[in-house]
């Protein structure tokens, strides 16, 4: 097959700058999502709008495995998409007010205390239409990386771009949300006022993405053939996926528990939920700081060295933390969060960088593309991860007997914020770490799948 000049420039060539920078300012907006959600959504309903945690956590798990079901939809639809814009930039353009809406309802609840059923259908109604709405931009988002570059650092550096943006936007939302709330005259205005500053940078972002980027790589493709779930079974067979899958959902849900437990632990354990936004900016500072890192470490070690080196650093760190953090104080807790920061800045790019690759070579090997399948059925077993995590972080509260906004909680109800912050999340790290050791596609093997491609063409 000969390939045009514009496709031979995106795909040997070095990306222009400000496609890296347009691409990547994408995932600011989706990590303020992130931030939000992951840590605030809990305390977030428990604390402001009234409902139980065990309620609570029932209705975060319920919108989490409707926002996976819808995953793979909207992924298999854009694979599917033919238009003068592409088949993901579509999604971006008129997805882009809805998510601002739908961010902003959520976070503007009135107080559902004394009307827990109500509460409960409310929240469980807006988690849904929520993530629904972010969906529709963000499997689109994640599936234009293959389209814009096949070479195999250039992915890695795309993806090094994307992530340093994500890490701004998680610490803009670390540092803003209860500086926000706290001048608000309640805290009811206050997340409204989050929602509606949130969803407004996430839909400026992903509208830069979209007037930013061009899909290149693959203009002539035709729609694949297969159905719904013949296409995702096709998935299902790929055992390098599925590996890479797995552990990355492992590591999604080991980071929620620390995300949904840190606010608990500070304002609980240390009575001080104020000194939270600091303990996050350093946490996430160290994070965007060794991002561009873990891209130098990964090209000198391989992707999957480095995503084993941040697992463990991050196994550590929530050791520390259940061990000596509840005696030795904030200011140590302080400098665990400098340490896991550099875990999770490692932890940030690789799978990011393997997915691709993942996704190329089978492209090669069955000559059809499912860029949409494949990262929508990636999306739709993290999200299964994090809405495990949030769900029981809710539900072991409500059995430990935790109470909202009392400062004396239960010995119980203290020691398990403890468990859900150190060793349950660093379980779940040591068991990616295991998992990810057989993955086979360094970049060697992945450089000579190309380079038979080459010859066959």
């Amino acid at each position: 097959m000969k390939k045009t000049s514009e496709q031979e420039t995106t795909t040997a060539s070095k990306l222009p700058l400000s496609v890296k920078l347009g691409f990547g300012i994408g995932d600011l907006g989706g990590n303020l999502f992130f931030t939000a959600m992951g840590f605030y959504s809990l305390i977030y309903l428990t604390d402001t709008v009234g409902l139980g945690a065990s309620l609570a956590g029932i209705a975060i798990l319920i919108g989490k495995f409707w926002d996976a079901v819808t995953d793979p939809m909207v992924g298999f639809l854009s694979d599917r998409t033919r238009s003068r814009w592409g088949r993901r930039r579509p999604y971006l353009l008129f997805g882009a007010l809805p998510l601002l809406l739908a961010m902003w309802y959520f976070f503007s609840a009135p107080d559902y205390s004394g009307a827990q059923t109500a509460g409960f259908l409310w929240a469980t109604f807006a988690l849904c239409l929520l993530n629904t709405a972010y969906t529709i931009v963000n499997i689109p988002y994640g599936s234009l990386t293959p389209e814009i570059t096949k070479d195999y650092q250039e992915r890695t550096a795309l993806n090094g771009f994307r992530f340093s943006f994500a890490v701004i936007g998680t610490i803009l939302g670390a540092a803003v949300v209860l500086p926000i709330v706290n001048l608000a005259k309640d805290p009811h205005a206050g997340y409204s006022h989050v929602g509606l500053l949130f969803g407004f940078i996430m839909a400026a972002t992903i509208l830069t993405t979209f007037f930013s980027v061009r899909e290149t790589t693959h203009l002539s493709v035709p729609r694949p053939k297969a159905k719904f779930f013949e296409t995702f079974l096709v998935v299902f067979k790929n055992k390098t996926y599925m590996r890479l899958v797995a552990v990355y959902t492992l590591n999604l849900t080991g980071i929620t528990f620390v995300q949904t437990m840190l606010v608990y632990y500070f304002k609980y354990i240390y009575q001080n939920e104020t000194m939270t936004t600091i303990a996050m900016l350093l946490l996430l500072g160290v994070a965007m700081l060794c991002v561009p890192l873990s891209v130098l470490v990964a090209k000198r070690i391989g992707k999957k060295r480095t995503y084993q080196l941040a697992l463990a650093i991050l196994v550590v760190s929530c050791l520390a933390i259940f061990f000596f953090a509840h005696t030795l104080g904030m200011i140590f807790t302080f400098c665990v969060m400098v340490f896991a920061g550099v875990g999770i800045g490692f932890g940030y790019v690789p799978p990011f960088a393997m997915l691709p690759d993942v996704v190329e070579v089978d492209a090669i090997q069955t000559k059809s593309r499912k860029e949409g399948a494949y990262y929508g059925m990636w999306t739709f077993f993290s999200k299964i991860g994090v809405a495990l995590a949030a769900a029981l972080s809710g539900v072991f509260l409500g059995f430990a007997k935790f109470v909202p906004n009392i400062v004396d909680q239960t010995p119980g109800a203290l020691f398990t914020i403890r468990l859900l912050i150190g060793p349950v999340p660093a379980l779940i790290f040591l068991a990616g770490i295991l998992l990810i050791q057989p993955y086979p596609l360094d970049e060697q093997r992945y450089d000579a799948i190309l380079a038979e491609e080459s010859q066959e063409e």
